[in-house]
């Protein structure tokens, strides 16, 4: 008889079968199927039957609680069925009509795959400057292409990392450059500055206190409060 595991959070879960694969970190890009449902038996959503998988990061809170949680203790390979408590799920509110409130639901969950997250730009042998704010930042990669400037508009690729290098956004893993106007206040302190030092095709990394970032309260559950920020950025293109 496969055996039930309760964890200390109140997930509950069961391996129905066994993968051979590597298990995923925080920031990686997983894939999984799954059918989703109700205690009663009643499916209300499924990867499966739609026939096109599903793509999340994982521990930054992309998904449910209870999915970031379950998922990280699979392998490759892995089918597992999770027994999810609505304050891992949905909570009191519910979902959409479909998922009442306080409700438990029942994931049927296969790891497809791992997409490793990227991981921060070694800097240890690049000289580190630090401007009159306190931003400090590397150029990786110099060109001779145009200045970015307060008031253009400004495309950017970036990854961000907390200061023990876990991945809690990245705009490689949607494919999709930011683009924002600069100096206006539409990202945080740190970029605004750091951004306007940059010239297209250039790469940086930029570390940026809390003060010129998201300040002593941090943003919740992802950036925790007076967190330090590394930034890995190339910008694409000024308009």
């Amino acid at each position: 008889m496969q055996e039930t595991i309760k964890t200390a959070s109140g997930l509950s879960y069961v391996i129905t079968h066994k993968g051979s694969g590597d298990t995923p970190q925080v920031g990686d890009k997983v894939e999984v199927h799954y059918t989703g449902k109700l205690t009663n038996g009643a499916v209300f959503d499924s990867s499966v039957s739609r026939g096109q998988s599903f793509s999340f990061q994982l521990g930054v809170g992309q998904v449910i609680q209870g999915w970031d949680e379950g998922v990280a203790l699979l392998k490759v390979g892995d089918k597992a069925t999770f027994t999810i408590p609505a304050e891992l799920a949905y909570g009191e509110q519910g979902a959409g009509g479909v998922i009442g409130p306080n409700e438990t639901l029942i994931f049927e969950i296969e790891l497809l795959g791992i997409k490793e997250a990227p991981k921060p730009v070694d800097i240890t042998e690049k000289e580190v400057f630090t401007t009159d704010s306190g931003l400090k930042y590397v150029k990786v990669r110099t060109t001779n292409g145009e200045q970015a400037a307060n008031n253009k508009m400004v495309s950017v690729h970036y990854s961000g990392f907390l200061e023990d290098g876990s991945l809690f956004d990245s705009s490689l893993e949607r494919g999709q450059p930011i683009t924002f106007p600069l100096g206006q206040g539409h990202v945080i302190q740190g970029w605004d500055e750091g951004i306007a030092l940059l010239k297209v095709g250039e790469k940086a990394q930029f570390i940026i206190p809390h003060e010129l970032g998201y300040g002593e309260q941090g943003h919740p559950p992802v950036i925790p409060q007076k967190a330090t920020l590394i930034f890995d950025v190339e910008l694409v293109e000024v308009k």
